[in-house]
């Protein structure tokens, strides 16, 4: 019952984090508007477009990353009682390789990716674990 309670809390945890990242990444362009004429559809029409995008332009793109993440790792870790921290640390790690792979494949400023990979996957892992243990009743 411990395996299939860690598997079952990283797979659901690895499918709300996505979903909650997809979810970011759609509205933001409704939010933050882009440059005209930008097609951030393709990987040819980002790179096209990166010499128009400001910083606040990857705002959303973090976000999406680090609250995938942490709802992704919470998740995990509610499910996972008995492996809290191991359950959220793979979801933080399935995100963070996809982050690399996205990297890879996703022209992106150096700077955003260095940021990205190193403050939006494990950080936001480690939140989702504090946020799932158990509180300390008070009295």
């Amino acid at each position: 019952m411990v395996m299939f309670k860690l598997i079952l809390g990283v797979l659901l945890g690895l499918v709300a984090g996505s979903v909650v990242n997809m979810a970011l990444i759609t509205v933001s362009g409704h939010i933050i508007a882009l440059p005209p004429g930008v097609d951030m559809t393709t990987a040819e029409g980002i790179s096209a477009a990166l010499p128009q995008l400001e910083v606040r332009h990857f705002i959303f793109p973090f976000l999406a990353h680090a609250v995938g993440t942490l709802l992704g790792a919470f998740i995990a870790a509610k499910i996972a009682v008995q492996h809290r921290l191991f359950s959220a640390l793979i979801v933080g790690s399935c995100f963070f390789i996809g982050g690399i792979l996205a990297a890879k494949m996703i022209p992106a400023p150096t700077w955003f990716i260095v940021v990205d990979l190193i403050g939006a996957y494990f950080p936001f892992a480690w939140v989702g674990y504090l946020l799932a243990r158990p509180r300390k009743s008070i009295g």
